[in-house]
Order: structure tokens, then sequence, then C-alpha cells
């Protein structure tokens, strides 16, 4: 096979038990199931899209820099910044939440706290017309939930390490 086309096809991620699977499958279905009944009993516009991802990557791939509690908070603070405040300067046009988009990425790349899912805020801010205060509670809130049930469920059998250690934990073990 060509080795460009076998690039395309080659997976990366590491082979795990069916059983980690399962957990991390059945985890993130019940954690944005949580977060559904909570918006539907609060009121709050808790049920995002970008927070299926989120969920994702702590219960699948807990190992993952993007995964981690300090890329999460980051990652959507600085979402919800860069909404908010083009928001208030312009608050019509779509091409505003675009570049806005590329802003959001930068800036995580640059400070190294990137987590995908936060860049598309931008985009759910001026789609949804979500008031900014309420915007940054809710992923607060969202993401808070998220990461301690990531640090409880990662606990049960089959253990992950969830949050990661530091690099200095580590070298000491």
């Amino acid at each position: 096979m060509h080795k460009l086309i076998a690039r395309f096809i080659a997976r990366h991620e590491p082979r795990h038990d069916w059983r980690v699977h399962a957990k991390s499958a059945a985890a993130t279905g019940a954690a944005v199931t949580l977060i559904g009944y909570l918006s539907a009993v609060t009121g709050l516009p808790l049920l995002l899209a970008p927070l299926g991802p989120t969920a994702l990557v702590i219960f699948g791939q807990p190992d993952s820099p993007n995964a981690q509690p300090i890329n999460i908070f980051a990652g959507y603070f600085i979402g919800s910044v860069l909404a908010v405040l083009a928001m208030s300067v312009v608050p019509e046009p779509w091409w505003l939440a675009t570049l806005c988009v590329g802003l959001v990425m930068l800036i995580m790349l640059v400070l190294r706290v990137t987590h995908p899912p936060a860049a598309a805020v931008p985009l759910l801010a001026y789609g949804a017309k979500v008031d900014g205060l309420t915007l940054f509670l809710v992923l607060l809130l969202a993401c808070t939930l998220l990461v301690v049930l990531g640090m409880v469920i990662h606990r049960l059998p089959p253990r992950r390490r969830y949050p990661l250690p530091l690099a200095e934990e580590i070298e000491k073990e």
C-alpha cells in the first residue's frame, strides 16, 4: 500500500481492554445525561454541544493533555471571554465568530492549554445568542461536573489516572 494512503488509515490510538471502552462509553453517556437532566430541572442552557466531546476526552482519553482540568477550564474560559468581547463590540456578523474561533485556538496553543471543543464556544455564543455571563457560568458548572465525575469514575475498575500527575510526581515513581 502506498505510504501516503497508509498514513491516512493508520490508527494511532493505543489498544485497550474492552472493559475500558465500555466504562468510557457508559460514563460519557451518563455524564451527558446528568447534564441534560440538570438543564431540564434548572432551566439553564447546560446541554451544550461542545460538552459531548469534552466528556469523550475526559472518559475515553484521560491521559490526553486535552482532557486535563487546566486545558478544559482555561480553554472554555478563553473561548467564553473572547466570544463575549466580540459580541459586545460587533454583535451581528457571522464572520466575527469564525475569526474568534481562530483567535481562541491561537491563544490556547500559545498558553499550552488546548482543548479543541472550547474553540467552538464563539460559534455557540453567536448562534444561540446566549448572555455572556450565563454562558460563562453554565460552562464553568458543566466543566466542573465533568471533571469531578472523571476523577470519581476513573477510580473505579478498570482504574485509569485522572487527572495526570505532575511530571515531578512521575519521576519519583
